[in-house]
């Protein structure tokens, strides 16, 4: 299909992923559901690629995760992307942070984020207050790359980076 890509995504230790998990059940809890990709881990988007580098990104996904250690990032906005139909939380972009992104993509034009709802413009700014009442600054640490296909997704591999 012309639409699929392959992305390399970065996820988050247990803890992490329980508490930015719970604010996105809060949304959910509260009616919202969205068009965002259900039944993945939380994740910030390192990169996209066509889908016929699959085998070498397999390999440069092994090699990044052995090069890389796991790191502390902090968490401390919400935003919404321009067109207003993501909603999102995002890390402060630290140096471990844009290393890894730059190994996947020279392009640092580019915002790290967790997706909490993807829908139209008025249900993104009722989900806003709810985002921002459950929302603290809080640590959580990126602990692992995935590699998947969308759409439809299709998991093709998670590297735990070096402890």
């Amino acid at each position: 299909m012309d639409n699929k890509a392959l992305y390399i995504l970065a996820s988050y230790d247990d803890a992490t992923e329980k508490h930015l998990a719970g604010i996105q059940n809060k949304l959910y809890e509260n009616g919202f559901s969205g068009w965002q990709t259900r039944n993945l881990p939380m994740h910030i988007t390192m990169a996209s690629f066509p889908t016929d580098q699959e085998e070498t990104l397999i390999e440069k996904v092994k090699k990044v995760a052995s090069e890389t250690s796991a790191f502390d990032i902090t968490f401390n906005h919400a935003g919404i992307f321009q067109g207003s139909n993501t909603l999102f939380i995002g890390p402060d972009a630290n140096a471990e942070l844009i290393a890894l992104r730059k190994a996947f993509n020279e392009d640092i034009d580019w915002t790290a984020h967790t997706t909490m709802l993807i829908d139209e413009p008025e249900t993104i700014y009722s989900a806003l207050p709810i985002v921002m009442k459950e929302l603290s600054s809080f640590r959580g640490k990126v602990t692992t790359l995935h590699l998947y296909e969308f759409f439809p997704a299709r998991h093709i591999l998670s590297v735990d980076l070096a402890k």
